[in-house]
């Protein structure tokens, strides 16, 4: 097992770059405030289910892999850009009609979806499970790749946890939002800012040296 002191450490090294503003804190409040609780809550599983995937891949060591070849940092890149750019454009057109039950349960999911490739498309998400989980591995401890794993289970609850908060925030910004006439029509367009602004900051971001 990983030692407390060592875990102590991680867990406090992952509240503070949780609570440093980035772009999954923005992607779930404005899904939150968008969709309400339940989108920001959909929102903040989808990017746990990435956080598993991408500890996975940290673990059998795929990450490393992919990120020697030199063009995967710019082809992931530019691929984020183009899904983020994508979401934005269907978040303009979405309707701001009644919806029926159904299309919510279809707007969740879809928006969990949504939340899990915008984390498996961000390259920086990929550097960053390569270089930050290694960083609390004991080496003459147990397993390299178990340790991985637990750390990466262990950043995944905090990850999921600090983002339903938000997400609960943004179900309260939306519910006092949606007392205004016409409020719809501005959530809509307010989330494509924010997806549009999200892959601004994507596609101006370097590989870092």
């Amino acid at each position: 097992m990983i030692p407390y002191s060592t875990l102590t450490v991680f867990v406090g090294a992952v509240l503070l770059l949780l609570m440093s503003p980035g772009p999954n804190m923005a992607f779930v409040l404005a899904h939150g405030a968008s969709y309400g609780w339940r989108g920001g809550a959909a929102a903040a599983l989808g990017i746990g289910a990435a956080d598993l995937v991408l500890t996975a891949l940290t673990a059998a060591g795929i990450t490393a892999i992919v990120m020697q070849w030199s063009y995967a940092f710019d082809l992931i890149r530019f691929t984020g850009v183009l899904y983020l750019m994508w979401m934005a454009w269907m978040a303009l057109k979405r309707s701001v009609s009644v919806v029926t039950p159904s299309a919510i349960q279809t707007s969740l999911w879809s928006v969990f979806l949504r939340a899990m490739l915008n984390s498996l498309l961000n390259p920086k998400a990929l550097l960053f499970f390569m270089v930050f989980l290694p960083q609390f591995v004991e080496a003459n401890a147990t397993s390299v790749m178990n340790q991985v794993v637990c750390l990466g289970v262990v950043l995944t609850i905090i990850a999921v946890s600090f983002h339903l908060v938000l997400g609960s925030l943004g179900g309260a910004i939306q519910r006092r939002v949606s007392r205004l006439q016409g409020v719809a029509h501005w959530q809509s367009r307010g989330l494509a800012v924010v997806l549009f602004l999200l892959a601004l900051r994507l596609a101006l971001s370097s590989r870092p040296r």
